[in-house]
């Protein structure tokens, strides 16, 4: 029977090390759960609460039971005198076996205070099993950690979870790229992307507009008069789209959103440069709209008056 015990207990130390040796594939399951729909989610909601309601009922039901059984044990001296799986249950691994009042004084200790004689008691056996438990599980997390390592340290899930986030992150770039439009495209004056830009300009728009931007068969990029907008959102719209009937054709083909970005805001820093060979100004003076801030006060407000 001891040896049946000790097994159980051996068991039950390894099946709970489970969860420390599964944590990645935890995070899988709470992805996998992340992606399920609304009506799954709430099937799911659904069926884990039938679940505790089944298992409330079942714990109601023993409860209900042990509490029958004690009052039969009351009302029939025949049953109180007989033992039963439960009470042997609980005394073996719950609570032990108790000395009765009368000999409390063979485990007393010297120890008193206010009148209060401190007993030496055993330690619970549930307590006891439960530190057994610990033991094992030590002993089974070193081995595996530090001998056999099979697991992942902490280290290396950290530098695991780097890894994804860096992929995560360049996933998330990549989609942020590949989405830009005119609607959403933004003046990018950092160095890599303005080199890129002047390489993609060498490459596909001197033929029209010069190396200096000073205008050939298309017009000049370094005055102030622009024929459609002189906003980046209007250059890149003229570079996506063309203007077939000027000459100008569409890039949305050949270049990337990223590259059709990133020519387009090298063009707007060609403006105020002084070409070679400037041609004549083309189109409608633009001026950038200077937005007002938000927050800002009115006369009114500061209380001024007119003079």
């Amino acid at each position: 029977m001891k040896r049946f015990k000790l097994i159980l207990i051996f068991l039950f130390g390894i099946f709970s090390t489970f969860p420390a040796l599964a944590q990645t594939s935890e995070i899988g399951w709470i992805e996998g759960l992340s992606t399920l729909g609304s009506g799954e989610v709430t099937l799911l909601a659904i069926m884990g609460i039938l679940l505790l309601l089944i298992i409330f009922l079942m714990l109601l039901m023993i409860y209900l039971l042990v509490f029958l059984s004690s009052v039969l044990r009351k009302q029939s001296p025949e049953m109180a005198e007989e033992s039963s799986w439960w009470l042997d249950f609980k005394q073996k691994y719950i609570v032990g076996e108790m000395k009765p009042v009368a000999e409390e004084k063979d485990i007393q200790l010297d120890h008193t205070y206010d009148g209060i004689r401190e007993l030496d008691n055993f330690m619970p056996p549930w307590l006891r099993y439960v530190f057994y438990i610990t033991i094992v599980f030590a002993v089974v997390y070193f081995v595996n950690y530090s001998v056999l390592g099979i697991g992942n340290t902490q280290l290396e899930e950290y530098e695991q979870e780097l890894a994804l986030a860096a992929v995560e992150t360049e996933q998330r770039q990549l989609l942020a790229v590949s989405s830009i439009d005119e609607t959403n495209v933004q003046y990018d004056a950092s160095g890599p992307s303005i080199k890129a830009g002047m390489a993609l300009y060498e490459n596909n728009c001197v033929a029209c507009h010069a190396i200096d931007g000073g205008g050939g068969v298309g017009p000049n990029l370094t005055d102030k008069y622009w024929i459609h907008g002189g906003a980046i959102e209007d250059v890149f719209r003229v570079v996506k789209y063309g203007v077939i009937e000027k000459g100008m054709i569409p890039w949305q083909d050949q270049l990337s959103p990223e590259e059709m970005q990133q020519v387009s805001s090298y063009v707007l820093t060609l403006g105020g440069t002084t070409p070679a060979n400037p041609k004549d100004p083309q189109g409608d003076l633009y001026e950038p709209a200077i937005e007002e801030p938000v927050d800002a006060l009115t006369e009114d407000d500061l209380g001024l008056e007119e003079s």
